[in-house]
């Protein structure tokens, strides 16, 4: 038993090399190099073994996955007895912090105080992401992605209020994580980059970050790669107050990648921090994440960005229009607006199209030219079917109300005419699973899967059924 501290610097030394030695042979490879090769040993003094680890994060990493093994393993090279401290050590330009911890390896569950803050000039080597300063971060966000061009309308209300409600007080809401999904093109990258924009306006002092899904992967990689980097890119991303993570739902697959950013995400949450996340699905929908982190997604606020509304997308028209400085009349406004109800990335695509045209060509902007540039647009990109020209093609067919299609009158006609039209929806449209049911009667995702499902077998089985589903199917594709 070591009474007082050793003089002899190679036995704590070398007790910590058989620890790793069993502690090598007992956990992956990759886990090894990334959690104890980082590792100094500092002091032994009465059973009380030193060691130093990079960040408070790394020590929270070994307490919650590797205590039982650190405590095994010290205890049958000190005895019983042994006890383990940490020190957590922050360099900058020369300079040393160190906050000890003490936990004692058998505590699995001690809570050992941490300091509430850290000062940022203490941070040791933060995680460089290309094009990001070191300790003061662009936020990477496009300028023209602010509130006052992210035109307001019932497609987008919900999500829209939550963002300006989080931009007065980040991560202070109930609104976190802020969940924005629906299809491409509907406005989710401006509005996320919107609030990163307005918190910058509002609270110069806070570090909003966005990243894409594939940019982060692509950190990730890197720093699981490079020797004693992965605990330098959990610690930069700790730092963030705001993140905006886009296309969360590219993260599909990639095991790895998830574990890391539930840690962080973790961290965040617990720590006061924003997190604005979009997908394209709502986190209920999405396949190939973790249960862990899609259980996370919904701790706040889901929501949908739909496609806009014929009122809306003429404003949308109005307003690219003002603020690029354009002339046109308004019957051209109401004729692209009436003919491009996709998305809203096509909307514009057409406004500047046509503006292409008449400058390369030395035209006017005419109607006539717009009918021309539209019908070309259209004819490429076939228009997508709304949920409520389906269900009046549906109520149509077997004469019957829009609203007791939306009822909860549970007549045998109905009810089956109501999963047509759940079918349909699912089958020639984007929308979510959700989004078709509550805009069908209210209903939940499961009830819109068991409605397909349903409508699937009938139509192996009943043959006359089958050609009212492809009769409809028929004439909503007239439409189109």
């Amino acid at each position: 038993m070591i009474t007082s501290e050793t003089s002899n610097n190679e036995y704590y030394q070398q007790v910590w090399r058989n620890c790793l030695r069993v502690i090598k042979d007992n956990t992956p490879a990759s886990s090894f190099r990334t959690w104890f090769e980082p590792i100094v040993p500092l002091k032994l003094v009465n059973n009380v073994l030193t060691i130093e680890v990079p960040t408070s994060f790394f020590y929270e990493y070994l307490e919650e996955h590797f205590i039982d093994l650190l405590s095994k393993t010290l205890r049958k090279e000190l005895g019983q007895e042994a006890q383990l401290e940490y020190s957590i050590r922050l360099v900058e330009g020369g300079s040393t912090v160190t906050y000890p911890h003490q936990s004692r390896p058998d505590l699995k569950n001690k809570t050992v105080p941490f300091p509430n803050h850290i000062e940022k000039g203490s941070i040791a080597n933060p995680f460089v992401i290309p094009g990001l300063k070191q300790l003061q971060i662009d936020p990477q966000l496009n300028p023209d992605y602010h509130f006052d061009n992210f035109i307001e309308g019932e497609c987008n209300r919900l999500a829209r209020t939550a963002g300006l409600t989080i931009a007065a007080n980040p991560g202070k809401t109930a609104f976190n994580p802020l969940f924005i999904y629906g299809n491409s093109g509907l406005g989710k990258t401006h509005l996320a980059q919107a609030i990163g924009i307005k918190v910058k306006e509002l609270h110069p002092e806070k570090i909003v970050l966005y990243v894409n899904a594939n940019r982060f992967q692509t950190q990730y990689m890197d720093a699981v790669n490079i020797k004693n980097k992965y605990a330098d890119f959990l610690h930069f991303y700790q730092m963030i107050d705001v993140l905006i993570l886009d296309d969360v739902h590219e993260f599909a697959g990639k095991e790895g990648t998830q574990n890391a950013f539930f840690h962080i995400f973790n961290h965040l949450h617990q720590s006061g921090k924003q997190l604005i996340l979009t997908s394209d699905k709502p986190p209920v929908e999405l396949a190939g994440l973790e249960q862990r982190l899609l259980s996370r997604f919904k701790w706040g606020l889901s929501a949908e960005l739909f496609v806009p509304d014929y009122e809306t997308r003429k404003a949308i028209l109005h307003d690219k229009i003002y603020n690029d400085g354009l002339e046109l009349s308004e019957n051209i406004v109401e004729y692209i607006a009436g003919k491009i109800s996709t998305n809203i990335r096509e909307l514009e695509g057409a406004l500047v199209s046509l503006l292409a045209q008449a400058t390369l060509n030395k035209k006017a902007i005419t109607l006539e030219l717009a009918e021309t540039m539209t019908d070309k647009l259209v004819n490429n990109n076939q228009r997508e079917l709304s949920i409520n020209e389906i269900q009046k093609a549906v109520c149509s067919y077997f004469s019957l109300t829009p609203e007791s299609l939306l009822s909860k009158v549970r007549k045998r006609e109905i009810v089956q005419a109501r999963q047509i039209a759940m079918y349909l929806s699912r089958s020639m449209t984007k929308a979510s699973l959700s989004s078709i049911g509550s805009q069908i009667g209210g209903k939940d995702h499961a009830t819109v899967l068991h409605s397909y499902k349903t409508v699937c077998d009938l139509m192996s089985t009943d043959k006359h059924f089958k050609q009212h589903v492809l009769a409809i199917e028929k004439k909503l594709k007239s439409t189109i």
